[in-house]
């Protein structure tokens, strides 16, 4: 059986090089299931993109039965994701089994495409309610939500507090208080969250993410990379890169 199916996978390669095609990039792949478990409504977008692109699987040769297989595949991942990035592993699961369902009901492509993306929106906005669940002030709301999609900037107090029209002082005491972390120590944290996941799924140079997170120098990023992770940004590459946790 086992060497049926490796000629069977060799035959298929050669089929798909005759055929010039391409599985999509599985850094492209991932990037999508990142952003769900951060709670980033990129992931709908990115989601669009693989769905749209030439290198979407070919698990069945009926165009229905392939967009079903697919939207199981995927609201699987979705659901893994979602847990890690703290929704509720009960109403994941349950949400899952009611996609599959109305996936397993759908009679058109268009219907099942539609349910693909839906099921992206659904758990990443279910993440995102997840992170706000300890009830924080609109003030440091927006500010959580500036300091996840500005990583790639200067981040100041001042700017902060001018976005949000509070004094430095207060929105730090304020901030600390409901987060338990001062600014800085929290823009930190997620820069580095950011570079765990580039050096697992990303080609970028270990100095080129530093550079993109906006890091000072080099050296910088891989002192504090090292202190809240227990290894170098290198040894994290070789020993995390490619693999995904379901």
């Amino acid at each position: 059986m086992k060497e049926s199916m490796d000629r069977k996978v060799v035959y298929l390669e050669y089929l798909n090089r005759e055929n010039n095609f391409h599985h999509h990039r599985y850094d492209d792949d991932m990037r999508q299931f990142e952003f769900i478990r951060h709670g980033d409504l990129r992931s709908v977008e990115a989601t669009r993109k693989i769905m749209d692109s030439d290198g979407v699987g070919h698990l069945s040769d009926d165009p229905i039965k392939n967009l079903l297989y697919l939207n199981i595949c995927h609201v699987t991942l979705c659901t893994r994701f979602a847990i890690e990035g703290g929704m509720d592993a009960e109403k994941a699961y349950n949400a899952s089994d009611l996609f599959i369902q109305r996936s397993d009901k759908a009679r058109t492509t268009e219907e099942l495409y539609d349910l693909h993306i839906e099921i992206t929106e659904y758990f990443t906005k279910q993440v995102a309610a997840a992170k706000n669940a300890n009830v924080y002030s609109k003030p440091v709301i927006r500010c959580i939500e500036y300091i996840q999609n500005h990583l790639h900037e200067q981040i100041t107090v001042k700017a902060l507090a001018g976005m949000v029209g509070l004094n430095e002082s207060y929105l730090s005491v304020l901030f600390k208080r409901e987060t338990g972390m001062s600014i800085s120590g929290y823009v930190i944290m997620k820069r580095v969250e950011a570079a765990e996941n580039m050096l697992r799924f990303s080609d970028f140079t270990l100095s080129g993410i530093s550079d993109i997170l906006h890091f000072s120098s080099y050296s910088h990023f891989a002192r504090t990379f090292r202190k809240y992770c227990g290894v170098s940004p290198k040894e994290y590459r070789d020993r995390y890169f490619g693999h995904v946790q379901l």
